[in-house]
């Protein structure tokens, strides 16, 4: 399976996962959007300094455009192909929304007095 195959299923897996399984809405709300533009923009820095210096490198019958990194074009984008900031996505939200949950659930058995040291 190619790269953007594989992209092009994670993404709506998360999300779907993020506001049906979890139901932590994520993608919903204006927090994580701002979050992520942060995020993103860390992630463009990162991946284009590693692919741009031949660092990391794609195969390219397996990503959008060629294998010679542009730094827009041909599929790249800050000489990373696309399908990185759909993985970026995809595993930000992800981890987010599980974090989201695995929190609500200690803050609700707090609050029920289950959990808690006694003296």
């Amino acid at each position: 399976m190619s790269y953007t195959a594989l992209v092009g299923c994670a993404i709506p897996l998360v999300v779907l996962l993020d506001l049906l399984v979890l139901r932590t809405r994520l993608v919903c709300t204006a927090t994580w959007w701002a979050s992520y533009a942060v995020i993103v923009g860390f992630q463009l820095l990162t991946n284009g300094w590693l692919t741009g210096r031949g660092i990391v490198r794609y195969d390219p019958g397996t990503v959008i455009g060629g294998g010679q990194p542009v730094l827009v074009g041909d599929g790249r984008l800050v000489f990373a192909p696309v399908e990185d900031l759909g993985f970026g996505f995809a595993l930000v939200l992800l981890t987010c929304a599980v974090w989201t949950r695995l929190g609500s659930r200690e803050t609700n058995r707090g609050a029920s007095g289950s959990g808690g040291a006694s003296r």
